[in-house]
C-alpha cells in the first residue's frame, strides 16, 4: 500500500481552486449539449430507410411498399406486382447468399439541389458477404419515404 501511496499523492485544495469554480459550468454545458441535440435529417432518413428494409427482410412486404413515396396512390394491381417482385428478390437472396441477415446504415448525405437524402445501407448476407445499396429518401408530409 505504501508503494501505491507514493504514486498517488493527494491533490491539494489550493491547486483545484480555479477548476472548482469552472467544473459545474463545464458539466452543465456538456449536459445541455447532449440533451438538446436533435437528430439530423440524414439520421432520420437513415433510420427510416433501415426500418423499411428490415420490413423487407422480415417478409413484411406491404409495410415495405408503404415506405415508398406516393404508395397510397398506387393502383392495386401495381401494388401486388411490387409485392410479388419483392418476394422474388428476397427468395433469390436467400438462395444465392443465404438471405439478408442484417441491415445497417453506412452513411447518408443530402443533395440540396435535388432535395432528397441518399442513405447508403449495408446489407450483410448469411454467406458473410456484404453489399452497399443507395436508397434515395424524401421527406413528404413529415414522414421519410423511399423515392
Amino acid at each position: 500500500m505504501r508503494i501505491i501511496a507514493r504514486f498517488f499523492r493527494p491533490i491539494r485544495p489550493a491547486s483545484l481552486a480555479p477548476l472548482g469554480r469552472l467544473a459545474p459550468l463545464v458539466i452543465i454545458a456538456l449536459l445541455v449539449a447532449a440533451c438538446s441535440s436533435t437528430p439530423t435529417r440524414e439520421e432520420l432518413a437513415g433510420l427510416a430507410a433501415k426500418g423499411y428494409y428490415q420490413h423487407l427482410v422480415a417478409g413484411e412486404y406491404e409495410q415495405f411498399v408503404e415506405g415508398r413515396l406516393m404508395a397510397d396512390s398506387l393502383p392495386a394491381d401495381y401494388r401486388l406486382q411490387l409485392i410479388e417482385g419483392y418476394k422474388q428478390f428476397v427468395a433469390q437472396q436467400l438462395e444465392a447468399r443465404k438471405g439478408i441477415q442484417e441491415v445497417s446504415v453506412s452513411r447518408a448525405y443530402t443533395d440540396s439541389l435535388a432535395d432528397y437524402t441518399n442513405v447508403l445501407l449495408m446489407l450483410c448476407y448469411g454467406d458473410s458477404t456484404t453489399e452497399e445499396v443507395v436508397v434515395p429518401m424524401v421527406e413528404h408530409n413529415g414522414r421519410w419515404r423511399m423515392k
